[in-house]
């Protein structure tokens, strides 16, 4: 019975900052940083477990050779899941991702890319894009030809504590000054509609997408509403944030000591996104602290965590 915990992978990004080494005390390379894939089988970045008995290992080794011991007793053949935190130092770029179906036919991926935010930080009036006012394919592609990116996109505010779902089909960016926690499917697949005229290091533009942008975009465009609720425990507070097929996620505000995280018979991905403090299981007491991502395997029936920090979970 263990708790894995994994090595984070970073990845330069032309909107990246260096908060992840700043406000993470991550050791990231040179320049900007713009992604910590904290807990990945993806194949543009693994996660390593740092210690114990898996040490070394990667993470979709375990998924394919201890898959039923160590995560339950799932047909999928590949990871389900992502989780990332980004610095956007700079907009990212409008975008869209397919669904499964989608990502299988135009890509030839298993998975296609929905996902979430939880907002770790954000500087004052930070917005992010969320939807548009499309209302056919035909006036979408009208104001993408006319780059009438006022017309079509939707915008929102965000401040820390918020949290944004979405699905896949829908146009979103997030915007400068934002740093998120992202839950999301295992796939890297991006469709671009819009990247502000930037030129990457030699002078080039970014490719756009826009007709596979097109294809999968939703339209008009449907926003899910998702009502968070809170129950107060011993130790801290959760927060149960949204439950889709996809997954579901959670928040822990932990306080003091006693705060229990039950086992579910499958795994459960732990990311520490504030403080410091000491989780215990069965067997295994192990100190962790802002920045740390770790595994509840199957087997755990239970952890017990003190300190004063903030965690956001998942599974499916």
């Amino acid at each position: 019975m263990t708790i894995l915990k994994l090595k984070p992978i970073f990845q330069k990004r032309i909107w990246g900052g260096r908060k992840l080494e700043t406000d993470f005390n991550y050791s990231i390379p040179k320049g900007p940083i713009g992604e910590c894939w904290g807990i990945s089988a993806h194949h543009h970045g693994e996660s390593v477990v740092e210690e114990g008995e898996f040490k070394g290992e990667v993470l979709s080794a375990l998924w394919r050779n201890h898959r039923s011991k160590l995560f339950g007793d799932y047909k999928m053949e590949e990871f389900p899941l992502l989780i990332k935190i980004l610095d956007a130092n700079d907009d990212l770029s409008v975008q869209v991702h397919p669904n499964d179906e989608q990502a299988s036919e135009l890509e030839g991926e298993p998975y296609g890319k929905t996902e979430c935010w939880y907002v770790i930080d954000a500087e004052p009036d930070s917005e992010i894009i969320l939807g548009h006012k499309a209302q056919t394919k035909e006036e979408m592609v009208k104001l993408t030809s006319d780059e009438r990116w006022d017309d079509l996109l939707q915008k929102q505010p965000v401040k820390r504590g918020d949290f944004i779902f979405v699905k896949s089909g829908t146009v979103h960016a997030i915007g400068k000054g934002i740093v998120i926690l992202e839950t999301q499917q295992s796939s890297d697949t991006t469709y671009r509609v819009y990247d502000y005229y930037r030129t990457d290091s030699e002078g080039n533009k970014r490719e756009l997408h826009l007709e596979k942008a097109l294809q999968v975009t939703t339209v008009p465009d449907s926003q899910t509403i998702h009502a968070s609720q809170t129950v107060t425990a011993a130790g801290g507070e959760t927060t149960f944030l949204i439950e889709v097929p996809e997954f579901s996620v959670v928040h822990h505000k932990i306080s003091g000591t006693g705060y229990r995280l039950a086992g579910r018979g499958t795994f459960q991905l732990i990311s520490i996104i504030e403080g410091t403090g000491k989780i215990e299981s069965e067997s295994e007491v192990m100190e962790v602290k802002k920045g740390d991502h770790l595994i509840m395997t199957r087997e755990l029936k239970e952890l017990i965590a003190s300190g004063e920090m903030e965690w956001i979970t998942s599974f499916i």
